[in-house]
């Protein structure tokens, strides 16, 4: 499996040059792998198709080029959503007062029992410490490096908060490319798959 680390390493500078900012890399899959590139307009903090489709053949041709995947993967080019990850502490203040609900990769004991979830209105970050306040008004502070994810939850305040974008092409359905489609994808959120064919020999 690639490093994370390091496809980010080499995605991020060409996010930036297209005017996008990005969000969060992941390889997920083995056998029928997938490169999720999720990238956001500054201005809007989404993506329309056409952004996607436009950052998903410049990293095509970026990929194809540096060749850091040895094996056949699907490209997938996303916006975050309006409920998107949560995934640096200047998220938590970004982002705030809007509800979120974290998950810790393992459990911590707060108020003398183990919890591994939390759910309350974001409350800013203390350096690399992200704080929530919980729904009867108490304020919890956690560790970036235990959260295992962060996710905002669909609320009306989020809704009415969020930019509307043009919804043309919202409904349209992406094929992946090659041989033979590997299911198709919905663009709900504004999304892009292109199977991309992988060379041996690469770096792992």
């Amino acid at each position: 499996m690639a490093d994370e680390s390091r496809l980010s390493e080499l995605i991020e500078p060409e996010v930036e040059a297209a005017g996008f900012a990005l969000v969060r890399v992941r390889m997920t899959g083995a056998d029928c792998a997938t490169l999720q590139v999720m990238a956001e307009d500054p201005a809007t903090g989404q993506m329309t198709i056409d952004q996607c489709a436009r950052l998903s053949r410049r990293l095509s041709a970026l990929l194809d080029a540096a060749d850091p995947i040895p094996h056949a993967y699907t490209l997938e080019v996303s916006s975050p959503g309006i409920d998107r990850p949560l995934t640096r502490p200047a998220d938590f203040d970004r982002f705030r007062p809007h509800v979120a609900r974290v998950e810790l990769a393992e459990a911590t004991v707060f108020e003398g029992a183990p919890r591994r979830r939390f759910q309350g209105a974001l409350d800013g970050s203390e350096g690399e410490t992200v704080c929530l306040r919980l729904e009867d008004g108490r304020r919890v502070c956690l560790p970036w490096q235990d959260v295992r994810s962060a996710k905002l939850l669909l609320t009306d305040a989020l809704l009415r908060a969020s930019p509307v974008l043009d919804p043309a092409g919202a409904d349209v359905i992406e094929e992946d490319e090659g041989d033979g489609p590997a299911g198709p994808s919905l663009a709900g959120d504004a999304e892009m798959a292109e199977q991309m064919p992988g060379q041996p020999g690469g770096d792992q």
